[in-house]
């Protein structure tokens, strides 16, 4: 096997083998492809596969922004995605190099195109929702049987987070999930831009912040499924691969997802070809094997996310395509919002917000 899994700090040696090869580097989520997938694109284009991986937007863009990210697709969220073409981070893709894009999803392409306009830029890998996950034998021993599993109350009202404390709670690193989510429960407009409506969720988020255990944006994954936590805030898929890690290990933790009846963040991870990308043509190779309909499937049975392929739907497994947790019903999508970017002013305020809180000062 070839292709290289490493983290944002691993030092990436090119051997003289590797070297006489064509190399393709992408750059996508901890945790989030079936590594069988890898072998099978080196193997079918002959192409060499460097593959890394981050675990936050804020990672990511900081290589973005930064310029000179050596990376031929990366898989930025909606919401980054969108100020990063504004920022000229990205190339136009070439439909003439990409026909297996007639598998992609209107229904999820008219929602991309609200961060990628004609969706010129970019095409979705994944989505899905952000919502709560659950140790539902732990919860209910602290909160009783009839703890609101499925609202945003059980980890915004603190009466409900020091008893929780017991057990241990993970809530995603990541700002602009988090803060329209304490938004939602206050019943403002999630999407605010106003700096006051903002600082109604510091308040939310500072009066639980004592009960918060650890902010990480994939820890929480087998912390949830060893039991070693009883609620985690964060994304659909992550939160079902805890559910079915504990499944496989049989050590008596089950876990649940909700998307809150508040109203849950409905998110789309992209991938996109940076403008300075050193292998555009090999990018191009790698996204049309992606939107492959077996291929993608492959990847969504994988990590029980759902993805923006139609044609895929008939090759997933039934846990998949059948989970309304991954494939929401019609009356849970009427009721997911989306997030739009902050300007660089308000941008700064919240990154000092964000800090503030993660601090607990």
């Amino acid at each position: 096997m070839t292709f290289k899994l490493a983290t944002t700090t691993a030092v990436l040696a090119i051997t003289a083998a590797s070297a006489m090869a064509e190399e393709v580097r992408v750059y996508n989520w901890s945790d989030y492809i079936d590594e069988e997938l890898l072998t099978k694109f080196e193997e079918e284009t002959g192409l060499e596969l460097v593959y890394d991986v981050f675990d936050s937007n804020e990672v990511l863009e900081t290589k973005m922004l930064a310029g000179g990210s050596g990376y031929d697709v990366v898989v930025p969220t909606g919401s980054f995605l969108q100020r990063q073409i504004m920022a000229g981070a990205f190339q136009k893709l070439d439909m003439s190099q990409l026909p297996n894009a007639k598998n992609l999803w209107d229904v999820i392409k008219d929602r991309t195109a609200q961060y990628d306009p004609g969706n010129e830029y970019s095409i979705n890998y994944m989505w899905g929702t952000t919502g709560i996950g659950t140790n539902t034998g732990k919860v209910a021993e602290v909160l009783g049987d009839d703890a609101p599993i499925d609202s945003l109350s059980l980890i915004f009202d603190p009466a409900n987070m020091e008893k929780l404390a017991e057990c241990g709670v993970y809530f995603l690193d990541a700002p602009t999930e988090v803060i329209p989510a304490a938004l939602a429960y206050l019943g403002e407009n999630p999407d605010s831009k106003d700096a006051d409506v903002i600082a109604k969720a510091e308040e939310v988020l500072m009066g639980v912040r004592p009960y918060i255990q650890k902010f990480h944006s994939s820890e929480y994954i087998n912390a949830l499924a060893n039991g070693e936590i009883c609620v985690a805030f964060g994304w659909s898929g992550d939160i079902l691969q805890a559910r079915d890690r504990a499944a496989e290990a049989d050590n008596g933790v089950e876990v649940a997802y909700h998307a809150p009846k508040e109203g849950a963040l409905m998110w789309f991870d992209q991938m996109a070809i940076p403008a300075d990308a050193p292998n555009p043509e090999g990018a191009h190779t790698f996204l049309n094997f992606i939107m492959d309909a077996q291929n993608m499937a492959a990847a969504s049975n994988y990590v029980y996310y759902a993805n923006g392929n139609k044609a895929s739907q008939e090759y997933l497994i039934d846990d998949v395509i059948g989970d309304t947790a991954i494939y929401p019903d019609e009356a849970t999508l009427e009721n997911l919002y989306t997030f739009s970017p902050y300007d660089p002013k308000l941008q700064r305020t919240v990154t000092r917000m964000w800090t503030k809180i993660k601090s607990g000062n």
